[in-house]
């Protein structure tokens, strides 16, 4: 599994929500036993605003569609980090 982790422009660790992505990621591998692995979510939610707005306007803009959007751009991301 791959979640999110969000940092600041820089790399620093946000305070208030970090630690809970980690503490999310924790309990998804002592509640099913797989492996799950943190991954720099930073910018994907203004990267999946505009790739959705290329698309379908503001109409596409809603908070599901933009929060799918920035999941699929995580995950993309993950994947190309591997073969690196």
């Amino acid at each position: 599994m791959v979640v999110g982790l969000p940092l600041d422009l820089h790399g620093g660790e946000l305070e208030a929500i970090t630690p809970r992505a980690r503490k999310f990621a924790n309990r998804l591998k002592g509640r099913f036993g797989v492996n799950v692995e943190l991954h720099d979510e930073r910018l994907t939610t203004a990267e999946a605003r505009s790739s959705l707005f290329e698309y379908g306007g503001y109409k596409a803009l809603g908070k599901g569609e933009i929060d799918s959007q920035s999941a699929v751009i995580i995950v993309e991301s993950w994947f190309e980090n591997q073969y690196q």
